[in-house]
């Protein structure tokens, strides 16, 4: 059987895992006004038969929440299970096993004849895509070169704004069948769109079939051969003599025989003294990622639109235009995003969505005026704006998009697999995952009682969380860019540092240079790199001991 080599065909296929993610958020988005999702899961007291009025109430707030919560709380489950089933069977295959789980949930999704088999096929779904989730950004960030490591780890988020963008489109089009009001709808309007989002699940699972698997996890199961094999064919052109590819077997080996000594991993590990910190760390880079308020937004969109105006098709266009900023501004981080670090963009970042999240709330505060029972009975759309202040709202919402695709977008899921040694990656980055979808969970069934109730206040408490994470990662999150998988454990297990943290996070940095120059053979810089290394395993072994 062929085996790709290509580092970016790898990566191509393997972030498709990132776009059943993107799927799944419009696939919900865009119908969340159409009639016929309204009609056809209607609980409130508008419905057939029509007299006068011929909108259906749909969903109530909490069961809307409850349905949109769904899917990210089976992905807290999936991403907890998933470093069991990584560890196990490898990198690759707990990919494929996402694939089958997705198609699973996403048939039960399609043929939904009520709530109740709604929110179980979305659950299924949320298992897959927790998996997908955790292992994706592993099985990335262990085979790919240092220099191109965050590019390559952040094309996550790329897939996953591309999924946003196809599926919303996909829906939008899907909304034009059948009538348009409440009395031709046609259930093709929803159905269409849920057993659409199988097909890619199917092209990722052909396409791992032809990937390698990841070496250092082969490593880590005493297979040297095929891990000097993958090696070569990714990182040394087929040439196992490269220079590079003998400095990380020589790494690989060095940091495994040490590990050797603790060959069974348990979560308890991820909280002894010497590991926390990193844990804390990488929980956090995935928690702060949903409070920046980014998947709310993209979520619930369209009751912020209505709210400022927008009607019918004008609010899913309107809508879909956030989602085209998403995918063109998360490019500038593909590129640039090993050259900026990991530090400076996250920092700039929080600062930028910081501004516009407590601009949304000054001109809703400011400007917005309170409709009793929300707009057209929806209990979200909980206040009107118009002329400019409806306007800067809309342009805020944009800017805010802009701020969050190049920063925390790509590099909450390039950081947390960087954190870690080899023996605890897997289960500790899905521990960090899991952290992520049990906020996205919360928030799913927070946010829209909070629009119906607190109203504009909702930006201040994710302006204030904004705030807070800026002076965390300041503090707290060291840079990791540049490095090789092994050399960022030096930065933990530094003796000079602070005990139990190691070098002070606003003291790290990285030179992009120096790590191009080591993948290039530079004999020299592999040899201080490799010395580096052999004093932080001493140093780690006494802290062990």
């Amino acid at each position: 059987m062929v085996v790709v080599g290509n580092i970016y065909v790898i990566a191509a296929v393997a972030v498709i895992g990132g776009g059943l993610f993107g799927f799944d958020i419009s696939s919900m988005s865009a119908i969340l006004e159409t009639p016929a999702y309204k009609c056809y899961f209607n609980h409130g007291p508008k419905g057939p038969p029509f007299n006068n009025d011929d909108d259906c109430s749909g969903l109530s707030s909490l069961s809307q929440g409850g349905v949109t919560a769904a899917m990210p709380g089976g992905s807290w489950l999936g991403a907890l299970i998933s470093g069991f089933i990584s560890d196990r069977l490898g990198r690759k295959y707990s990919i494929m096993i996402g694939c089958i789980i997705w198609v699973i949930g996403s048939a039960i999704i399609c043929a939904s004849q009520n709530m109740g088999m709604l929110i179980a096929g979305r659950v299924i779904n949320g298992l897959a895509v927790g998996i997908e989730s955790a292992q994706v950004p592993v099985y990335i960030s262990e085979i790919s070169p240092p220099s191109k490591r965050g590019r390559l780890v952040g094309s996550q988020q790329w897939a996953i704004t591309w999924g946003i963008l196809i599926m919303y489109y996909i829906s939008f089009g899907c909304s034009y069948i059948g009538g348009k009001t409440s009395k031709d709808y046609s259930e093709s309007v929803f159905r269409i769109p849920w057993g659409v989002q199988m097909v890619p699940a199917v092209l990722l699972f052909l396409g791992m079939i032809f990937l390698p698997e990841s070496p250092r996890w082969l490593a880590r199961k005493d297979r040297w051969e095929e891990c000097q094999s993958v090696l070569a064919l990714v990182h040394g052109k087929g040439d196992p003599s490269s220079p590079f590819v003998i400095a990380e077997m020589q790494e690989i080996r060095e940091m495994c025989e040490f590990e050797r000594q603790n060959k069974d991993v348990s979560y308890m590990e991820l909280f002894r003294p010497g590991m926390i910190n990193r844990t804390v760390i990488g929980i956090f880079t995935q928690i702060w990622s949903q409070l920046t308020g980014m998947n709310v937004m993209m979520y619930y969109i369209t009751y912020v639109f209505s709210m400022a105006g927008y009607e019918g098709d004008a609010t899913l266009l309107a809508s879909s235009i956030q989602y085209i900023i998403n995918v063109v501004m998360t490019v500038p981080a593909l590129i640039w995003v090993d050259r900026w670090g990991r530090r400076p963009t996250l920092l700039i970042g929080a600062t930028f969505m910081m501004i516009w999240m407590y601009a949304n709330a000054g001109i809703m505060a400011s400007y917005g005026e309170v409709v009793e029972g929300g707009i057209k009975g929806v209990e979200e759309e909980s206040m009107r704006l118009t002329g400019a202040p409806a306007k800067g709202l809309i342009a805020c919402t944009y800017l805010f998009v802009a701020s969050y695709a190049p920063s925390w977008g790509p590099v909450s899921w390039v950081y947390p697999p960087e954190l870690y040694p080899l023996r605890v990656r897997g289960k500790a980055v899905a521990l960090a995952t899991s952290s992520n979808w049990a906020f996205n969970t919360a928030l799913g069934l927070f946010v829209p009682p909070a629009f119906a109730n607190i109203r504009w206040q909702t930006y201040i408490i994710f302006g204030v969380f904004l705030t807070a994470m800026w002076l965390h990662v300041f503090f707290m999150f060291p840079e990791t860019a540049g490095k090789s998988l092994e050399e960022i454990e030096q930065i933990f297990e530094d003796p000079n540092g602070i005990p139990y943290i190691g070098t002070p996070a606003w003291k790290t940095f990285h030179d992009t240079k120096r790590t191009v120059a080591a993948e290039a053979g530079d004999v020299e810089v592999l040899g201080e790199r490799l010395g580096a290394e052999k004093r932080a395993t001493s140093h780690a072994e006494v802290a062990e001991d």
